[in-house]
């Protein structure tokens, strides 16, 4: 299995950045996905998460309101709309796949993770 995340980039404080991850096929359709970040010296945030047929999905408290997880199971990728971004919003962000059909912010239920990328805020 092979999560590959792109899309992330330098981008000002206010501006826009979308996220992609692409499944190699085997895990994706039938299962839970979810979007984590982690900054230099901070531990890992869960960011988003969404359920295998797109109806559910969760934000962590931070990006409430100015992020979207979303997903299209007929290219086998998740996606993450960044909106709103602030300096604090920079880190790497990671895309994991889950065991079950729903996960949420608990980072053990993912045993598949991306490489990631990262995203740069400047102010």
């Amino acid at each position: 299995v092979q999560l590959q995340a792109s899309g992330g980039g330098l981008v000002q404080a206010g501006g826009s950045l979308r996220l992609s991850c692409a499944s190699s096929g085997r895990i994706f359709s039938n299962n839970g996905m979810g979007w984590f970040r982690q900054a230099p010296g901070k531990e890992r945030e869960f960011v988003a998460s969404i359920s295998y047929n797109g109806a559910s999905t969760s934000y962590g408290d931070s990006v409430k309101g100015r992020f979207t997880i979303s997903r299209d199971n007929a290219k086998n990728t998740m996606y993450l709309q960044m909106s709103n971004l602030k300096a604090e919003d920079a880190a790497r962000y990671y895309c994991a796949a889950a065991r079950k059909s729903y996960a949420r912010a608990y980072a053990g239920d993912y045993p598949y993770w991306g490489q990631g990328t990262q995203v740069t805020v400047s102010s």
